[in-house]
């Protein structure tokens, strides 16, 4: 089986207009003390994935890694926004389903080869799948730490 890989790679935050993206990136830096810059990070892997998620119908075999789970509950708890945006997206309302115990890294591996695959660009120190992301200095999820 071939996977193909799209050329241009495209970031998360530029699925939403920049207002809407600022506002969400706040709100993350806010509740989950984060630094700003981190919460940028976060949310532009938050929309990717659930970009993924929600427009390849695999959103149950799919999790956010350890650090970008705040991006993932910040769209949720946006939750006007967030149906709207979703209806926009996918022609649905994608459910939350958590299944935070089933990260391991090959999940995530998985997962960021997803993301790729639908041309995102994959910050992987976020997901744990750095090739620097080694103990003691772990960076993810799953057996790596």
């Amino acid at each position: 089986m071939t996977t193909a890989v799209a050329t241009d790679s495209r970031t998360g935050r530029s699925l939403i207009a920049a207002a809407e993206f600022d506002m969400l990136a706040a709100f993350c830096a806010d509740e989950y003390s984060l630094e700003r810059s981190v919460a940028d990070r976060v949310m532009d892997q938050a929309l990717a994935l659930v970009h993924v998620m929600g427009s390849t119908g695999e959103g149950a075999s799919m999790a956010p890694s350890q650090q970008v789970d705040p991006g993932w509950h910040t769209l949720i708890l946006h939750t006007d926004w967030y149906a709207n945006w979703c209806q926009e997206q996918f022609g649905y309302f994608l459910h939350h389903q958590p299944n935070s115990k089933t990260r391991t890294r090959g999940l995530m591996t998985d997962v960021v080869g997803k993301i790729r695959a639908a041309g995102f660009e994959v910050d992987e120190r976020l997901w744990g799948t750095a090739a620097d992301c080694n103990p003691p200095a772990c960076c993810g999820d799953g057996p790596c730490c």
